[in-house]
């Protein structure tokens, strides 16, 4: 199985708003956000999706698995703790594809892409999210990472690369 990520092209827009529908029903577990009165959900990044292909520090990138699509990454500079840190934004791997490494892959991949300093937040409701950035940030950093907590949200800030 060849994991990959891959630079989204802005003619691209229509394929990763067609997967960020099926990420905000996942999601929907934790929001509990319901469909609009169209049948969509109303993702707020879709709102402003176009950012991410005018704004130099937004990244948008699909993840895929042998040619084909299986999630996406936003990645921004959108950071809290750490100044100028990298920011997953979102981060979603069609169902089909979670428990074969290929969300592990895909960070990885993602940290390597872009050395430096790492922000990453986490739903408190979002468990299964929790217990995998736990395993994935805790192995790449072997533990040099520090652990952060709010009402609403936990994450993690770290350095990748020399």
């Amino acid at each position: 199985m060849n994991t990959q990520i891959i630079l989204a092209e802005e003619a691209e827009i229509t394929v990763l708003s067609q997967l960020a529908q099926f990420y905000e029903y996942d999601f929907s577990e934790f929001t509990k956000d319901d469909v609009s009165q169209s049948g969509f959900y109303t993702f707020p990044y879709m709102q402003n999706l176009a950012k991410y292909w005018s704004d130099e520090t937004k990244h948008p990138f699909f993840i895929k698995v042998d040619g084909k699509h299986a999630g996406f990454i936003l990645v921004s500079k959108d950071c809290k703790h750490t100044q100028n840190a990298h920011v997953i934004d979102e981060f979603f791997v069609m169902r089909k594809y979670r428990g074969l490494n290929v969300g592990k892959l895909a960070a990885t991949s993602m940290f390597n892409l872009f050395e430096g300093e790492w922000e990453l937040r986490i739903l408190h409701s979002n468990k299964p999210a929790l217990s995998f950035w736990n395993k994935v940030v805790s192995g790449y950093t072997n533990g040099n990472h520090t652990f952060h907590s709010a009402p609403d949200w936990a994450g993690y800030t770290f350095h990748t690369g020399g």
